[in-house]
């Protein structure tokens, strides 16, 4: 089996695994993302370090980027991510150097949701702007 086709079944699995509404909600979110970069990298995070300690919610990565730290070192990771969380669903979007950006263009107009550095926070996908978020995305991945 090759490596994405098992990852594509851990995302299936891990939205199968959420209550409802939020079940509904990241498949929708996973086939808008799928639709805005159909022929993306996946990816799937099981929240747990190389110790099998739980460190966060398990994600669901889609794209890549490349991540540069302080040291100079690189490491390879998702542009866009998507987890479910205590209260509702995360999207995260990486790669933004302006950390104010998001929550400056998309904060107010998204709706019930709290916008961080890289992260839009809500509980349902009823309760924001989906236009809004859309275009929050495909600005993370331009």
């Amino acid at each position: 089996m090759s490596k994405n086709v098992n990852i594509q079944a851990q995302i299936k699995e891990y939205i199968a695994h959420q209550p409802e509404p939020k079940r509904s909600d990241m498949q929708e979110l996973h086939r808008i993302i799928l639709e805005i970069m159909p022929a993306c990298k996946l990816w799937f995070m099981d929240g747990k370090n190389s110790e099998n300690k739980t460190v966060s919610n398990p994600n669901i990565g889609y794209g890549l980027h490349t991540i540069r730290y302080a040291d100079g070192k690189t490491r390879e990771f998702y542009q866009i991510g998507i987890s479910a969380n205590k209260t509702g669903i995360s999207v995260y979007i990486l790669g933004i150097n302006d950390k104010t950006y998001l929550a400056r263009a998309f904060g107010k107009k998204l709706g019930k949701a709290s916008v961080s550095g890289y992260c839009i926070k809500f509980k349902t996908l009823k309760d924001i702007n989906m236009d809004i978020l859309e275009a929050a995305i495909r600005y993370g991945v331009e």
